[in-house]
């Protein structure tokens, strides 16, 4: 297995070539005033590896664009949709008819939600109607003989979930409890998944140590243990599906399939909001794409990626609270990006192959970096995630590469921990890595591996 994971990490992660991701998606909220015409915002999405988009309603101007692109879309009726949907199951073909039918299969629509964040509304009525909302929507895409090819869902915050840290001890509140069973039972019977909005730059916000802002952001970090099974956590992305993981566990729905429905970070925000700036949205969101493509899963769910979808494809302008809500956007209303994360199809293809130049190093420098004893597998992983992602090229590590062998984490983090330090300006905090890595003089290359570095 870890073999196989590695093979797919280095394929998609490294190569960055620009086939399909499917589960790369990205939420569209309109929610603005300046938003480009749908047509457009179709062949952009066409230009970028993203598979599948989120509309928050059911805007037919925007289905129709998407119309004979390949791109999933998933649709929502709204809250204030529930009690009719809830109380007439004629409401629910109704919405059907008008929202789906004019339209698939050449839009192809793959998931309807109904409701945003019902539970954390606290209203007992809506609540209350919310599962037979999704029975009666259910039981319309059934009598449309539509059943298996599109999936209902609803969409929960976080706060659905009373314990979270470490992931291992993750339960839903026992007050939404009575409610989730009967949901849950739902996503059970009909393949459909449990949505969430995990955000890691909210769990910043209210612990903004480096360490902390290290370990949302995908960066190199000394990890977190947690202390219910002993497994090391890297990132904070991983830890929070996996608290959902264990509360689907604890509630006896184990086998219930989880879906990102949003994360994201802002780019700018107000002066009293923490960690808001280009630089670290273009670290959570690219960094959580190279993580995405590496395949290797989460510790409780390895080996597959969960379906994710980022927040936001464009900024809301009209969005009401702090500044931080309205600058989420991956692109700006001209369609250029607000930074690049590497989702773009001509920016994922390898340009004409090169003679490699290797980076000088400096007449100071000590040599090579390479990890420190005692480091573990996962600790390796990490850097070795980080550094690929930082545009070195890591095709030496790739099956066929002259340092694929000895194919193990350890050896494939030490070539790529070096190549990032000599990629770079050489001070000493290039080859920290968490404090994990260490320069020396002597040279690691062997056979026809050669490690780039040594003294000039």
């Amino acid at each position: 297995m870890a073999t196989l994971i590695l093979f797919f990490y280095l394929l998609l992660l490294c190569i960055h070539f620009s086939s399909a991701e499917p589960f790369i998606g990205v939420n569209y909220g309109q929610v603005a005033d300046n938003l480009p015409p749908p047509s457009a915002t179709a062949k952009l999405l066409q230009s970028t590896s993203i598979e599948k988009v989120r509309l928050y309603g059911a805007d037919p101007a925007i289905i129709k664009a998407l119309a004979n692109t390949g791109i999933g879309i998933v649709i929502g009726a709204a809250n204030g949709d529930i009690p009719a949907l809830a109380s007439d199951p004629n409401s629910a073909s109704q919405w059907i008819n008008s929202n789906v039918l004019p339209f698939y299969p050449a839009s192809n629509i793959i998931l309807i939600t109904v409701g945003n964040e019902v539970l954390t509304t606290n209203d007992p009525n809506l609540i209350n109607q919310l599962l037979p909302a999704l029975q009666n929507m259910q039981n319309a895409i059934n009598g449309a003989k539509l059943g298996g090819k599109i999936k209902v869902s609803t969409v929960h915050s976080m706060a659905v979930l009373s314990q979270s840290d470490p992931p291992s001890s993750g339960s839903f509140s026992p007050s939404y409890q009575p409610a989730l069973k009967g949901l849950l039972q739902f996503h059970r019977d009909n393949g459909s998944p449990f949505a969430i909005n995990p955000y890691p730059f909210f769990a910043y916000e209210s612990d903004s140590r480096p360490e902390t802002l290290a370990f949302c952001l995908f960066q190199p970090n000394a990890g977190r243990v947690d202390s219910g099974n002993g497994i090391m956590y890297m990132n904070m992305f991983d830890a929070q599906v996996d608290a959902v993981h264990s509360a689907l566990g604890a509630m006896g729905f184990k086998d219930v399939e989880i879906m990102v429905a949003e994360t994201g970070w802002p780019y700018s925000g107000d002066s009293n909001e923490v960690g808001t700036s280009v630089e670290n949205a273009k670290a959570y969101n690219g960094n959580l794409i190279a993580h995405l493509r590496s395949m290797v899963g989460t510790p409780l769910m390895p080996g597959k990626s969960v379906d994710t979808y980022l927040f936001a494809l464009y900024d809301e302008d009209l969005k009401p609270g702090p500044g931080s809500e309205r600058a989420f956007g991956l692109f700006k209303p001209d369609l250029s990006m607000t930074y690049d994360i590497g989702i773009s199809k001509s920016s994922q293809t390898p340009s004409t192959p090169t003679t490699p130049v290797t980076p000088q190093p400096k007449p100071t420098a000590a040599g090579w970096c390479m990890p420190k004893a005692g480091v573990s597998d996962a600790q390796l992983q990490s850097s070795l995630d980080y550094a690929c992602s930082q545009g070195i090229d890591c095709g030496q590590i790739q099956p066929g590469g002259a340092c694929f062998e000895p194919n193990t984490v350890a050896s494939h983090a030490a070539y790529a921990m070096n190549l990032y330090y000599q990629s770079s300006a050489k001070n000493p905090w290039n080859c920290d890595f968490s404090q994990t890595a260490t320069l020396t003089s002597q040279n690691p290359s062997y056979s026809n591996c050669i490690y780039p570095g040594g003294s000039t």
